[in-house]
């Protein structure tokens, strides 16, 4: 598409007829579709230089940058303007399978996410906005990338999709899966305290992160983090944490002592603040993934939200949307060579966390790999006593900043001349 006013409009209103038309015949909801789109650094660096209309928000002649949300708080700490959205990077830990060279940190203008419990549903969707069709919006978009994948079942005594769909595909390891995991490694990644609750993880809830309160543009918007990881099912359930107290205690701290296995492990995990993580290690030369990150990504202590909600210290802020995949690391790609993509299943995720400011994202990360803002924990990252790090190969990142549903269809694309 030509980065010139008059097409971009026109896109914008074409995307957003369908996508009102898409919500007509599917409402939001997990019996129909929810769709989230969400707009990567290069949209705004190559479609959106120079605002050439003043509006409420801004004044004509503002230039990118400038118009994103500021991150305040990230700016105070570094002493220059620091945005909310940045550029992905890498992490400690981050490790490729053996061939495929570095984390790809993809640069891609758009993410459209599709949630539903209804198969049939998603892809329904999928032909309305990616399709050709003169009612369809396919034609805005060149395709880079499909990325199918699955959470849950598994109710009432039935078999999760994890473990079918894993033994269907004959990966390694996919025998071990508890029968009603919702997730491949047999835990919930779905548990109240793992979730940031209400509307914390948007841009302006919480009092002083960004400058969206109380008018900003992206107000009602939130950050997305976009990742794709294998996960070595062998090593998880038979080379590295053959029990199931090993499992627990990688997952959640060190030193706990579970009740038997039951069908699929949903605990509610500890708690833990970086000084108990610190004392972990001493004692047991181990740290758990979510008692790694439990103070990291929550609230600190008692906070009133701008609008009015009480949230207790240890409120957890990212709120995760992540999925289980066969995909390998892809559905598809419009670039084979570079993705390494291959046709044989995979056990792996696509992981997806939103949150006010990307710099959130990045602390809670570096966290899951013991390095602190005052410290760094005396453990190799990639170490089986680095929580679930040892089973974990990351193969692609990008940061998207999600607008609110008033402006999700080519942001600020009204404000060029």
């Amino acid at each position: 598409m030509p980065a010139e006013a008059k097409a971009l409009q026109e896109a914008q209103h074409h995307l957003e007829s369908v996508l009102l038309d898409l919500e007509r015949q599917f409402p939001p909801t997990p019996t129909g579709v929810a769709t989230t789109v969400a707009w990567g650094l290069p949209y705004f660096h190559h479609y959106i230089p120079t605002l050439g209309k003043a509006s409420g928000f801004f004044k004509a002649g503002t230039r990118y940058p400038a118009y994103l949300p500021v991150d305040l708080m990230a700016s105070k700490a570094e002493g220059h303007t620091v945005y909310a959205l940045q550029e992905a990077r890498t992490f400690p830990s981050d490790q490729p399978p053996p061939g495929f060279g570095p984390v790809r940190l993809e640069q891609n203008d758009v993410a459209v996410l599709l949630r539903s419990d209804s198969l049939a549903n998603v892809k329904a969707a999928q032909k309305v906005l990616f399709g050709t069709g003169s009612n369809q919006a396919g034609s805005l978009f060149k395709v880079t990338s499909i990325r199918y994948g699955f959470s849950g079942g598994g109710f009432y005594g039935q078999q999760g999709l994890p473990s079918k769909l894993a033994l269907a595909a004959n990966i390694p390891g996919a025998q071990s899966i508890p029968r009603q995991a919702q997730g491949f490694l047999g835990f919930a990644t779905t548990l109240d305290s793992n979730m940031g609750p209400g509307n914390i993880a948007n841009l302006e809830t919480l009092p002083g992160l960004t400058d969206q309160w109380p008018n900003g543009y992206f107000r009602q918007g939130t950050t997305m983090h976009l990742s794709h990881l294998f996960q070595d099912l062998v090593a998880w359930y038979e080379r590295n944490f053959p029990q199931y107290a090993d499992r627990v205690q990688a997952m959640l701290q060190p030193g706990l002592s579970p009740p038997p296995a039951p069908g699929t492990l949903a605990l509610q995990p500890p708690g833990q603040s970086e000084a108990e993580v610190a004392q972990g290690v001493q004692r047991y030369h181990a740290y758990g993934h979510t008692g790694s990150m439990s103070q990291v990504d929550s609230t600190t202590s008692p906070t009133t939200s701008n609008y009015g909600k009480a949230y207790p210290a240890g409120t957890t802020i990212p709120v995760r949307g992540d999925f289980d995949t066969l995909d390998n690391p892809f559905h598809y790609t419009s670039d084979p060579t570079a993705d390494h993509y291959s046709k044989k299943k995979a056990a792996g995720l696509h992981f997806i966390s939103f949150q006010p400011t990307i710099a959130i994202f990045n602390r809670v990360r570096l966290s899951m790999d013991g390095y602190y803002p005052d410290t760094t924990l005396p453990i190799a990252p990639r170490s089986p006593h680095a929580g679930i790090n040892s089973v974990l190969s990351t193969t692609h990142r990008q940061n998207y900043l999600v607008p609110p549903r008033r402006h999700r269809s080519f942001p600020l694309a009204e404000l060029l001349v």
